[in-house]
C-alpha cells in the first residue's frame, strides 16, 4: 500500500498541523487511509448522514481527484470526516462540471485524526489514471490549510494539471 505524503501550499500554512499522509490501496474499490499529525487544534465536522453534499472543500475535507493519463475530463471526490461526500465530472480544466452518478457511494469514517474511504470505481474507464491527493484542514480560529502532492505556482488550485502527479494502474479485470 503505497503511502504519499502531502505537503501544504506555501501561502496558507497550518498552525499546528505537522503532516498529512495518504495510503492507497486498491483500483476497482479504492481504499484510501488519510492521517493527519499534530491535529490538536483541527475542526472536525460534526458526523451527519452519509449523503451528497457541496461545498465540503469550506472545512476539514479530503479529496481525491483522477483523470485517465490520455484525456483532459477528469473526476473529483470530496470526503468529509462527517461521513458525507460529492463526486463531480470535469470535461476539461474547471469546465463542463456536473455531478458524477454513483451506483456505489463512497464510505467515509473518522477514527482521531485518521480518515478512511472506501470508494468504488468501477464505473470509471478502466485505464491507467493520473491522481491529485488532496486535503483542506481547517483549524481553530477558521484558518485552512490546503495540502497537495503538489502545488502550481499562485493560489491553492487542487484542479491545476501540475496536482496530477501519482499514478492509478488500471485495475485488473477478472
Amino acid at each position: 500500500m503505497p503511502i504519499h505524503t502531502l505537503i501544504p501550499h506555501p501561502d496558507f500554512p497550518p498552525l499546528a498541523v505537522r503532516g498529512v499522509s495518504v495510503a492507497v490501496a486498491g483500483s476497482h474499490e479504492l481504499e484510501l487511509m488519510y492521517r493527519v499529525e499534530g491535529g490538536g487544534q483541527i475542526v472536525w465536522p460534526n458526523v451527519a448522514i452519509p449523503q451528497r453534499a457541496d461545498d465540503l472543500w469550506k472545512t476539514t475535507c479530503f479529496e481525491l481527484f483522477l483523470r485517465p493519463e490520455c484525456g483532459t475530463g477528469y473526476v473529483e471526490f470530496n470526503f468529509s470526516p462527517s461521513g458525507r461526500w460529492a463526486a463531480y465530472a470535469f470535461a476539461a480544466y474547471r469546465a463542463g462540471a456536473g455531478d458524477l452518478a454513483r451506483a456505489i457511494e463512497p464510505h467515509v469514517e473518522r477514527a482521531g485524526t485518521e480518515i478512511s474511504v472506501r470508494c468504488d470505481l468501477a464505473d470509471l474507464p478502466p485505464v491507467p489514471m493520473r491522481m491529485a491527493l488532496t486535503a483542506v484542514i481547517e483549524e481553530a480560529g477558521g484558518r485552512r490549510s490546503f495540502w497537495s502532492l503538489a502545488h502550481p505556482p499562485g493560489p491553492p488550485d487542487f484542479h491545476h494539471d501540475d496536482c496530477f502527479v501519482a499514478r492509478l494502474p488500471a485495475p485488473e479485470r477478472p
